[in-house]
This record gives structure tokens, sequence and C-alpha cells, in this order.
């Protein structure tokens, strides 16, 4: 049974997350706080992290950056703020999905699902190897020169997709098809804030990418030259 953590200091709407998550077979830990979230998210490890931003004391941001020091546990960031920028805030800190509120709590549900179905979701026995890159699949984990590379799972998705087909020009309209599933927020610059994140990981200079390339005004390519 998948664990999720949800973070938010309204009880009412952590209750109404917990009782559908409950219902959709989640096992779920609760914390209104950003210290209680970070303990939580020690001691119970959870698969998933649904975050409010909002949260008094320490925000939303400053435990997504916590977390994200030790972990690329997926983070669902569940907020009422709407820009965009707030979004791609959250987007470059590390977060895989965001949820603005008022929402859904069966769309909720149906991220969890696809965020999870990301993280967890290859079975196949291939490996990707592209000069000092090495990418396992069924492991879902890359390494370059030898050092392991702490990926979330928004990422090793883009990795994934862009270093299977070398060369590939995709669209930021097609990987958000990749990433998203059927429920995966549709701007195109949330693709920039995941590649952006990729490149500081993967690249030996992020500034002068070797791997991950911009084709500018249509998207993204890996290369292999």
């Amino acid at each position: 049974m998948p664990k999720i953590l949800v973070v938010d200091d309204e009880l009412k709407i952590a209750r109404l997350v917990r009782d559908y998550l409950t219902e959709a077979g989640f096992g779920v830990v609760l914390a209104g706080t950003g210290p209680a979230a970070l303990a939580a998210a020690r001691s119970d490890k959870p698969d998933l992290v649904i975050l409010d931003l909002g949260l008094p004391g320490m925000d939303g941001y400053d435990v997504t950056r916590s977390i994200r020091r030790h972990s690329a546990i997926p983070i669902i960031m569940l907020t009422a703020r709407s820009e965009e920028t707030d979004r791609i805030i959250g987007l470059e800190l590390g977060a895989d999905d965001y949820v603005i509120k008022p929402f859904s709590p069966r769309e909720l549900v149906a991220r969890v699902k696809a965020v999870l179905r990301r993280a967890n979701g290859e079975t196949a026995t291939e490996t990707i190897r592209v000069r000092d890159l090495v990418i396992n699949l069924p492991h879902r984990s890359a390494e370059r020169a030898g050092v392991t590379i702490e990926l979330t799972a928004s990422e090793f998705e883009l990795l994934r997709t862009l270093a299977a087909d070398p060369g590939r020009v995709f669209t930021r309209g097609q990987l958000l098809d990749v990433m998203r599933g059927a429920s995966f927020e549709s701007y195109e610059r949330s693709i920039d804030a995941h590649i952006k994140n990729l490149r500081k990981k993967l690249e030996p200079d992020p500034h002068s990418p070797a791997y991950v390339l911009t084709v500018y005004g249509v998207g993204y390519k890996f290369t292999d030259a």
C-alpha cells in the first residue's frame, strides 16, 4: 500500500484529501506544519508528498528545499497561489506537479496515481548508454562517470524520453504529454523548469549543455555526439 504524506494546516482540507486517498487504497499520514512534515518524511518514509505552500512559519517552498537535499521523493504542491511565477518556482525547486485550490479531490487522486506511475512504472530490462551516461530503466536510475544522479520522477521521465531517441527534436507539448499522462498541468514553461533542474544534475556545465540541447523556437533534443 503506497503511503502518502499530506501536509496542510487547514485540517478540513487535510482530512478531505485523506478520506479520498484512503478510499483509493492509499495509506495516509497527516502533518500541519513544515517541521512536522520534515519529521514525517524522515520517520514514515512516504512514497509521495502532497504539500501545501501556505504553511505557517516554514512555507512549502522551504519544506521542498529541505526534502530535496536528501530525497527524490515525488512532491505534488497544493496551493491557493495561481500565479505562473509561483508554479515555476515550485517546479524549479523540484516539485513533480502542482494543484491549485479549490481543487477536485478525485483529480488530485488521479494526479497522485500518475506521478507514482512515473516513479515506479518501468519494468523493461533495457539500459540506455550514451558516452559516460548510463540510464537503468527498470531501476529508474542514472549515473554519469560512475556517479549516481539523484533524479525526481519527472526528471527521470524527461531524460528517459529524450535519451531513448537521440537527435530527435521534441516540442514542449510532446514532452508535456509524456510527463502528465492525462493529468499533468498543461503549460509549456513547466517543461523549461524541469529541463533546468535536469541539467543542473546531469550536465558537467549546465550553462553549456552537452546532453540536453535547446532547439530554439521548437523544444529540446538529446545528443549522443
